[in-house]
């Protein structure tokens, strides 16, 4: 309404014609409340009220200017010729026309703000769905070969896993013991504080484990502690997440993750602290395979309070486990296993 009050006492000739069938008559053309205002040039008698909003240019561009009083309104019609009150004009209606309710504006603006949020709450859950899925349908195999890949890289750290045949041979029966027949216990030659659950049921430990202590109970209960780890948070679900969404589709369509997208996972695994599994979980799962908790617990950091907690828990504080995790001299052999 700027302009309108601007331009309020603009004053032009002009020449009007009511319909087709009259002729042609002078007039005074001049601005009122958002109106046109058509005067007698003599009498100043009103002529005509055209609306500004409504007015329509029958001819853009040419001079003199002939306006009419709407798009579907042409019999009546004024021409003006005055350069000042043809800009006036059409500055005061395209002014009032931009301040009045748009409500096809306004859907189109939900319309686009409603796909902009669509498209972010995709982008934001796709990624994640998508490893999530490729994660829960990898088969077995799929899952030991990625952890497999993770062990190769842990290697350039550690070094290769120790494999001498008496020690390698008692590694197996306890695996079995503690894992069932699809585990594996894997001894790297390094100081672990701990094991480490990778894919495909593989739990890592380092010799620091095995070497020096007076029998199996620490390792077991390292072992135990990474695979109850492992079922509370899926290893292969932690290794997508890091490789992303393209190597997460790479593996759902040609059955491999890329190398690269493993490279330094395995030594980036190594750098954390081995993670703690839920005590009463741990408990229950070291009382199920005949392992004492009292050693695992004395391994741990001895300011905690998970340490004093699990010794006075014991299972089996009172009486040993009714079957050994291994003979003395299996233990022997198993202390030998990274000796070459």
């Amino acid at each position: 309404m700027t302009a309108l009050t601007q331009f309020q006492r603009l004053e032009a000739t002009g020449v009007w014609r009511p319909n087709p069938s009259e002729r042609l008559r002078d007039v005074i053309v001049s601005f009122g409340d958002a109106t046109l205002i058509l005067r007698d040039p003599r009498s100043e008698e009103p002529l005509s009220h055209w609306s500004l909003p409504a007015v329509t240019r029958l001819n853009p561009g040419q001079m003199p200017a002939i306006f009419a009083p709407g798009a579907a309104e042409q019999d009546e019609v004024v021409e003006i010729g005055d350069t000042l009150m043809v800009d006036a004009i059409e500055r005061v209606h395209s002014a009032i026309a931009a301040s009045r309710p748009h409500p096809g504006r306004l859907r189109g603006v939900l319309l686009w703000s409603l796909i902009g949020a669509v498209v972010l709450a995709g982008a934001v859950w796709l990624p994640g769905a998508v490893i999530a899925h490729a994660a829960r349908i990898a088969p077995p195999a799929q899952r030991t070969a990625v952890g497999l890949s993770i062990l190769a890289d842990m290697r350039q750290t550690t070094g290769a896993p120790c494999d001498r045949p008496s020690g390698a041979a008692v590694l197996d029966r306890l695996s079995a013991r503690l894992l069932g027949p699809e585990g594996r216990i894997v001894v790297l030659p390094a100081t672990m504080r701990g094991a480490r659950a990778l894919p495909g049921r593989i739990i890592a430990i380092g010799d620091d484990m095995i070497a020096g202590e007076p029998g199996p109970q620490v390792a077991a209960g390292h072992v135990l502690a990474a695979d109850l780890v492992a079922a509370e948070g899926d290893p292969l679900r932690k290794v997508l997440d890091e490789a992303g969404l393209r190597a997460a589709m790479s593996m759902l369509t040609s059955g491999e993750l890329p190398a690269r997208a493993i490279a330094g996972q395995g030594t980036a695994l190594l750098l954390r602290p081995a993670p703690r599994p839920n005590e009463d979980a741990l408990l229950d799962r070291l009382r199920e395979a005949g392992v004492p908790s009292e050693p695992y617990a004395r391994s741990l950091d001895p300011s905690g309070e998970t340490v004093l907690t699990l010794i006075e828990a014991d299972p089996f504080r009172a009486n040993p486990p009714p079957e050994p995790l291994m003979s003395e001299g299996e233990w022997v052999q198993l202390q030998q296993i990274c000796s070459r």
